[in-house]
């Protein structure tokens, strides 16, 4: 296992090495362009190359900020859950949303995702999910995603057109190294199982395959049905809640107050980060950073970029950041 641990650690360094030699080589590229261009009168290969300039920068910022992804367990997988708030089939639909969101955004940079729970809504969307994000700095990228998020549009589901405002919680933690030691003690936990709710097949419908563990001393609860097997996904839902205990401990060491499972007891008003406005204009904004975007639509399509580099500079930088 360290081995492999060593393994990722240098494929890591190789590739932020590469993306670094690679900026440096197109910004010499980019600035001699620019030189012949002048010397040239060409101002349309001028302007195209400002805008070459402007993209290199950006790049470099994101670099910068991925540098400063230095927390213990900044680099590993992580899980994501999608919880919907109060407010019945709405916020389910805006659930499931997020959650399209969150994929779409794990396509475009390459990550890998996969459902382990999957709780659906009982008309339209879903009342919680939760995935497990594979890829480098997967955590570190996602981790200032939790909290609540807020949606103001005309909802599909009223005969009568009118504006509703939705709420859902999304909880980001890491998966946790098996080097890492979390003590569990059987006594503090309680173990349920429960059919399957998704399609799975005969098997999972026919046997309480899926399972639900909580830790009695915190009141943490994670749960998998994704196997077929209630061993694996006992094994599995095992391996969250270690994760969960360990994202705690990280909150209490850095003094943050906002631990996870505390951004899902009240999924409303209070604790919100980001607000999605559909109607009567459009405007994504995030409450924290201050970051805004006019195109609420490409936003929902997984472009939250701007979001996440804002936060994480915030909050390794202590600087408020407004795009």
């Amino acid at each position: 296992m360290s081995a492999q641990k060593l393994m990722r650690e240098r494929t890591k360094l190789d590739q932020t090495i590469n993306q670094c030699r690679e900026l440096d080589r197109d910004l010499n590229d980019t600035v001699e362009l620019i030189q012949l261009a002048e010397s040239d009168g060409d101002e349309r290969l001028v302007t195209e190359s400002g805008e070459n300039l402007a993209t290199i920068h950006a790049r470099a910022e994101k670099l910068r900020i991925e540098s400063l992804l230095s927390g213990e367990a900044d680099g590993n997988d992580c899980y994501l859950e999608v919880h919907a708030g109060a407010g019945g089939t709405e916020s389910q639909d805006w659930a499931e949303m997020l959650l399209r969101m969150y994929m779409r955004w794990i396509e475009a940079h390459g990550y890998r995702a996969e459902v382990i729970d999957e709780n659906p809504g009982e008309e339209a969307g879903l009342k919680s999910a939760t995935l497990i994000v594979k890829g480098p700095n997967a955590y570190g990228w996602l981790k200032t995603e939790s909290g609540v998020h807020r949606l103001v549009r005309i909802s599909p589901f009223d005969s009568q057109s009118r504006r509703h405002t939705s709420f859902a919680s999304v909880a980001v933690y890491p998966v946790v190294d098996t080097e890492i030691d979390i003590k569990i003690e059987d006594k503090d936990l309680r173990i349920d199982t429960y059919r399957a709710s998704g399609a799975g097949g005969q098997h999972v419908n026919r046997t309480d395959s899926a399972v639900r563990i909580t830790h009695m001393p915190t009141g943490i609860v994670v749960q998998c049905q994704a196997e077929r097997s209630q061993h694996k996904n006992r094994a599995a839902a095992l391996s969250m809640l270690r994760s969960r205990l360990y994202e705690l401990e990280l909150s209490k060491q850095e003094a943050e107050k906002q631990a996870v499972y505390d951004a899902q007891t009240d999924i409303g008003w209070g604790h919100q980060i980001r607000s999605y406005v559909l109607h009567p204009y459009q405007m994504v904004k995030d409450l924290r950073t201050g970051v805004e975007k006019g195109d609420a639509q490409r936003v929902l399509d997984g472009d939250l970029d701007p979001f996440l580099s804002a936060a994480l500079a915030q909050r390794v930088d202590g600087k408020r950041q407004n795009a």
